[in-house]
């Protein structure tokens, strides 16, 4: 399994800003908040591995548009070869079926509440979607076969809540361990069940980044 992780959601789209839902068939550009984000978090990565001398990881990311764009500004800051980031679709956002591309409002005026707002996670079952459990199932896949040593990767708002649960432990919901939102622009260290913040975003949180 890989460590130390360092892990990141794709920065804000054009969809995060007008609350429409992405799961992985729309395409769905980095806003220029989202540009100036993503360089925020290849600075942090690049200022951290600086100070400390460790050697850059592998750069690892979700085949979504939106992961492999925020993947490119890191590894700008990286030095690392675009064409060496590693592809995986297991690191796929929470596959939101019949909701892809439709307005949130839109989605609870004919469906009713999606959102359980105590724990700022998607109620199931997701029409035609996948749930959580399937998400930490091809995660488990990943871990497993992903090799050790470092690792960044590039994922999405509930993909990674999942994984760092599965890693660090979070408040189970519909039988998943899954670890408590962070803003758009953050990047998290997972190394030995603990996890620290290398940088802290100002962009959305949860259900906005799905």
């Amino acid at each position: 399994m890989p460590s130390p992780l360092y892990l990141l959601r794709h920065a804000e789209t054009v969809f995060n800003r007008a609350a429409r839902m992405q799961g992985n068939e729309a395409v769905t550009p980095l806003t220029l908040a989202g540009v100036r984000q993503a360089d925020a978090m290849g600075a942090a990565l690049a200022a951290h591995f600086r100070a400390t001398a460790e050697p850059v990881p592998r750069l690892w990311s979700s085949p979504a548009p939106r992961a492999l764009q925020t993947a490119a500004i890191l590894a700008d800051h990286l030095g690392i070869d675009w064409f060496a980031v590693r592809v995986d679709a297991r690191l796929r956002e929470l596959e939101v079926g019949r909701w892809v591309g439709r307005d949130y409002a839109e989605i609870v005026a004919s469906e009713g509440e999606i959102i359980d707002l105590e724990h700022r996670l998607f109620r199931m079952p997701i029409p035609g979607g996948e749930h959580y459990r399937d998400v930490a199932a091809r995660l488990r896949a990943w871990l497993d076969e992903a090799g050790a040593g470092p690792a960044v990767v590039v994922s999405h708002g509930i993909t990674t809540r999942v994984l760092r649960g599965l890693l660090v432990g979070g408040r189970a919901y519909e039988g998943v361990p899954i670890a408590p939102d962070t803003p758009q622009g953050t990047v998290m260290r997972v190394a030995d069940g603990q996890e620290v913040a290398i940088c802290v975003g100002d962009g959305a949180r949860a259900f906005r980044a799905a």
